[in-house]
């Protein structure tokens, strides 16, 4: 029955008229799980049909609601939930019931298996505290990733607090006991200088070793092979600027970086066209996916800012998925909500044949089986 699976997107893309990818590529772990390949394969096949849309935090909590039953302000503009789901890990480090936003850890585990029951695809960040002096992420008074590697001073702390990680993504499972699979995006922002593991608190070889570190540890040390790993900078201005801290073939799934939109939009548009641009050569090279892991225009003044700028720039280039950042406040959020001022436009965008939303996802079958509906 798998391998009749294993060729369901393949065939509904071709019947659609869609190019489909000649050679797919394994994931970065031999050992991963039979959903987690098939996810890998079907993200492959998809590049070419458009770029799958997520958003963090997205059922959790909106503009203006919170912990709401099969609540999204994604749904409640465009009909269908994302057709990806962006988490963070932060704070079970320190054994909280929270997550770093206020999410019960027990309902972020129920939000996680219900997005891949409905066929839509998880991922996590860790805005991990620095395992130095247990300050927040933005801490950067040390240079603790050296700390951290074995030998240094808070090796041991940081293994417990990996471990801690690594038992929660362990105990997401679906309905017949297995693992969800999870794009896991350690490290994000790394070129930038606002994070304990940023280029300003170590050299590249310091953290490509702790890169590499942590991926064995989660994949030999505690057998997490549900994982696709997402390789995520910030500022890049060269394909050799992007490579300098790049932990190699074996040790990244996807390759991407985090770029918002601020006061001036034609510099982010840019930015961006530039930098996916460069994307596009590395992934060739790497036979890695694509990705913008975070983005967004913060309260998007711009009523047209989807169509007209962030859309026709995705369309130029090979990109796997985009993930707007959380609607937090009134006053923070990245996708509109009912009555925002870019609602029509994101409606336009979300019909818009490249673009992934989760009522497309959802019958492609991308963990090897069929999806009747969104629920």
């Amino acid at each position: 029955m798998k391998n009749i699976f294993r060729y369901a997107v393949t065939a509904i893309l071709l019947t659609c008229g869609i190019p489909v990818m000649a050679q797919l590529y394994n994931p970065c772990d031999r050992q991963a799980t039979y959903e987690t390949k098939q996810l890998f394969y079907s993200m492959q096949r998809l590049v070419g049909a458009g770029a799958i849309f997520g958003h963090h935090d997205d059922t959790a909590y909106g503009v203006g609601w919170c912990y709401e039953p099969n609540r999204s302000d994604v749904k409640s503009v465009t009909g269908s939930y994302p057709a990806m789901y962006g988490w963070d890990l932060a704070k079970i480090e320190h054994d909280s019931a929270n997550d770093i936003n206020g999410i019960p850890f027990k309902l972020q585990k129920k939000l996680v298996r219900e997005a891949y029951d409905r066929g839509g695809i998880n991922t996590f960040c860790w805005h991990m505290d620095n395992p130095t002096n247990g300050k927040t992420a933005w801490d950067t008074t040390n240079r603790s990733v050296k700390e951290l590697l074995p030998g240094g001073a808070y090796h041991e702390v940081y293994v417990k607090w990996l471990e801690k990680g690594a038992d929660y993504m362990a105990g997401l499972k679906g309905e017949n006991g297995e693992q969800i699979p999870i794009l896991f995006r350690p490290f994000h922002e790394l070129t930038g200088n606002w994070f304990w593991w940023c280029a300003n608190t170590s050299t590249p070889e310091e953290f490509i070793q702790l890169w590499r570190f942590t991926v064995d540890y989660m994949r030999n040390t505690k057998k997490l092979h549900n994982l696709l790993i997402v390789f995520s900078v910030a500022d890049f201005n060269s394909e050799a600027d992007f490579m300098l801290r790049y932990p190699g073939d074996a040790y990244a799934d996807f390759i991407g970086f985090d770029n918002y939109c601020y006061k001036s939009v034609p510099d982010y548009q840019a930015k961006l066209d530039m930098r996916l641009g460069i994307l596009d050569v590395v992934a060739a090279k790497t036979h890695k996916l694509a990705c913008l892991p975070e983005t967004g225009y913060e309260q998007i003044p711009q009523a047209d800012w989807w169509t007209k700028v962030l859309l026709p720039t995705l369309a130029r280039h090979k990109t796997s998925y985009v993930m707007a950042w959380r609607n937090g406040r009134p006053d923070h959020y990245y996708v509109p909500y009912p009555g925002q001022v870019s609602e029509g436009d994101f409606r336009s965008f979300f019909g818009d044949p490249r673009t992934i939303f989760g009522n497309r996802l959802a019958p492609l079958a991308v963990y090897g089986r069929y999806m009747s509906s969104q629920k």
